[in-house]
């Protein structure tokens, strides 16, 4: 009964099995030990090097199940080393709900060490809500809210702040609710944008992450199929919400203005599902945007919707408006579906090694059902190009453009889709971010395939140094890491590729790997535009 005196620990535990919690993603501290003691057999407690390790690992567990994960972290300190993911995690918009312990209450008024100065206040604004609470008796009900927060559109973490002393004081259990989250779309809204994509001559949808967190890209698929549209990934999705050897797929939207706006010059109207309009990374100038181009945007973001810079928004959960959209198209429309885009001719395998063709090896290669979960910045066009993925639930990548989220999110994918295989596509600048998660992994004996893009440096800092032509900068080359003896040291085999006639058979022993193994490929250092609206189909 809810009116059983419990302790905060036992109702918090009480409170985590209610929202489904299977696993806690932790690093932990003495101002954890009173919650993790004699920890209970039936939630798994997933232990990560580093805190950004652990929030990284939440991360792709939440974005792979669906479902809201549960992260304990140490102190001010641990929530300060898990900052940059857990801004990731805000930009993936990720179901998350965050603790860290806070001194004793008795001792804060002295400012002890370990002492969380406004808590609370710490990882805002990069949580949906955070809460230091008043009493030890009102953590439970402020971790109950903190996971129907984090549930509710748009999705994002949530924090909260526990002090030391609290979990072992008496507390009730908060009654079990949940909040119904979907929510649909204005229907005279749906109704003209229906009639619009009906009336264009060549229409074109932008696809966004949302699509496939919202586990709709059938729905997606069936709407442009009916549509005749042409279809694109919008600037830096985070997810495949299409299916790239699709005949309608165009291609990726670059995040600068004038290459979005020559990729879309031929539209007459322009739909945006689940992203922003626009993602840009550079300055310049977008006409679509002045030229009187109709654009629409569905999206369940308030905010993406108010600073969109032109158009009409539909606010609703997408998988309420793309149903609602496609009873609102006409059955049949009197076009021809629009053609998608040419596919690549493979470069030659030569050393050193192109990573286009390293790329093109590796989808010839892994399963058809294998996972991507990628953070390889400087080979995103060539990964575009010779590494297509399927659409749901097969690509994963950071929202935020910080570095140190695949190789921990590879982890959580990998404990979320236990049966299927996991593929970490990573550079050598981006691995050293969280590189302690290859232990998790090696401990757990998951079936990660990590592929090391190696250029010996940060190949995306190269190419903007020479776009932003900033001559000579410091610090972009990293010669010298051993990858192999790092992944060995935490317990994970690897090889080093340096001549191509080695790479299939490299790859083939990785991906059949029953736990993880690490791949270092040396590809050539050379770096394509990243922002062209077509990627070369020739050697990166």
């Amino acid at each position: 009964m809810n009116s059983k005196i419990l302790t905060v620990r036992e109702a918090t535990l009480g409170v985590l099995r209610s929202f489904g919690v299977d696993r806690v993603f932790g690093n932990p501290g003495s101002t954890e030990l009173a919650f993790l003691g004699d920890w209970p057999d039936d939630i798994d407690y997933v232990l990560g090097l580093q805190e950004g390790c652990v929030v990284g690992m939440a991360d792709g567990y939440a974005q792979a199940t669906g479902r809201p994960a549960f992260v304990n972290l140490h102190s001010a300190a641990g929530l300060g080393h898990a900052l940059g993911n857990l801004f990731t995690a805000f930009r993936n918009k990720t179901p998350m709900v965050v603790t860290a312990g806070q001194q004793a209450r008795s001792l804060l008024r002295m400012r002890p060490y370990l002492f969380a100065e406004d808590a609370e206040q710490f990882p805002k604004p990069y949580v949906k809500w955070s809460a230091e609470p008043a009493r030890a008796e009102d953590v439970p009900a402020a971790i109950a809210q903190a996971f129907l927060t984090a549930t509710q559109h748009p999705r994002g973490p949530t924090f909260v702040s526990v002090p030391s002393d609290d979990w072992a004081r008496p507390a009730s259990r908060p009654p079990a609710r949940r909040i119904a989250t979907e929510f649909a779309p204005d229907s005279a809204a749906i109704v003209r944008l229906g009639t619009a994509i009906a009336a264009a001559k060549r229409p074109a949808f932008v696809v966004g992450p949302e699509v496939d967190r919202n586990g709709c890209v059938d729905a997606m698929v069936a709407v442009a199929e009916r549509a005749k549209a042409a279809v694109w990934a919008s600037p830096m999705s985070s997810r495949s919400s299409f299916p790239e050897l699709h005949p309608q797929f165009s291609g990726f939207l670059p995040a600068s203005p004038g290459g979005l706006a020559h990729a879309l010059r031929d539209a007459d109207l322009i739909v945006v599902f689940g992203a922003p309009v626009f993602t840009f990374h550079v300055e310049g100038q977008c006409d679509l945007l002045d030229d009187g181009t109709p654009v629409w945007q569905v999206t369940d973001d308030p905010t993406e919707a108010a600073s969109a810079a032109t158009g009409d928004t539909i606010i609703s959960t997408l998988p309420k408006a793309v149903e609602a959209l496609l009873s609102a198209l006409p059955h049949t429309i009197a076009r021809e579906a629009a053609a998608g885009r040419p596919r690549p001719v493979v470069p030659a395998a030569t050393n050193p090694i192109p990573s286009a063709y390293a790329l093109s090896r590796l989808a010839a290669l892994m399963p058809a059902d294998a996972i991507v979960v990628e953070e390889a910045p400087s080979h995103r066009p060539a990964i575009q190009t010779f590494l297509p993925r399927p659409g749901a639930d097969s690509f994963y990548t950071m929202a935020s453009g910080g570095l140190g989220y695949s190789v921990p999110a590879s982890v959580g994918v990998a404990l979320a889709r236990p049966g299927r295989r996991t593929v970490c596509l990573v550079g050598d600048g981006s691995a050293m971010y969280c590189i302690q998660a290859i232990w998790t992994a090696a401990q757990r004996k998951l079936p990660i395939t990590f592929v090391v893009l190696n250029n010996s440096g940060y190949g995306a800092m190269r190419a903007f140094s020479r776009l932003m032509q900033a001559h000579r900068p410091p610090g972009i080359d990293l010669p010298g890491i051993d990858f192999v003896a790092l992944a060995n040291g935490l317990g994970c085999p690897g090889k080093r590729v340096t001549d191509v006639a080695d790479l299939d058979h490299m790859l083939d022993e990785a991906l059949a790997s029953h736990g993880p193994a690490l791949v270092d490929i040396t590809v050539d250092p050379t770096i394509s535009d990243l922002f062209a609206s077509a990627p070369s189909h020739g050697v990166e």
